[in-house]
């Protein structure tokens, strides 16, 4: 563990035994580290990761890669910090990316609506080579009309995310290239 120490000074000054974050720099990709979840993230000791992950940001780290073979819960406010940190190296021109994460963890993500918002891969490999793609010119699929899949009231969504049928009441979700989703 006194490797994160070397890579982020006072890394391990603040510690939680119930979420255990180990860090390992990548080389061939500018300012990015991998980190290893094991534990939970949840309500409790949800302040102390984010103290933990602003030391990483504040280390000049934007490109976050979080492993979460071993994470084995995240609450809504656990997925809330992660949010917070996706804004924060989007800002500075990084991202984040989540890989091998459990079905039940992500269940939480799905349920949530958040799936869609981060970049979620398979390996360690596919996570590196994110960074590492010419990012793609998308078209905007937007604004879209489409029928809502309850109602079929005709709707209008101006940009991606979630909102609610006037109709119906139902909670949809539209990703980035249109495609509408329940919850």
């Amino acid at each position: 563990m006194s490797i994160n120490n070397n890579l982020i000074p006072g890394f391990n000054d603040e510690k939680d035994d119930s979420l255990k974050i180990s860090l390992e720099k990548v080389d061939s990709v500018d300012n990015c580290i991998i980190l290893y979840l094991n534990g939970y993230i949840d309500t409790y000791n949800s302040a102390n990761f984010q103290k933990r992950i602003t030391k990483v940001v504040d280390a000049g780290y934007i490109n976050l890669i979080f492993n979460c073979t071993s994470l084995n819960y995240v609450s809504s406010t656990g997925i809330g910090a992660l949010t917070t940190f996706q804004k924060t190296v989007k800002q500075k021109g990084g991202d984040i990316v989540l890989f091998e994460i459990q079905s039940k963890v992500y269940e939480v993500f799905q349920l949530l609506g958040f799936s869609q918002f981060f970049n979620i891969k398979e390996t360690q490999e596919d996570a590196i080579d994110f960074f590492n793609e010419e990012p793609a010119v998308e078209e905007s699929s937007f604004p879209k009309i489409f029928a809502c899949p309850v109602c079929a009231k005709k709707l209008k969504a101006t940009k991606a995310g979630r909102f609610r049928c006037s109709e119906c009441k139902s909670i949809l979700a539209i990703d980035n290239q249109g495609q509408v989703l329940l919850g």
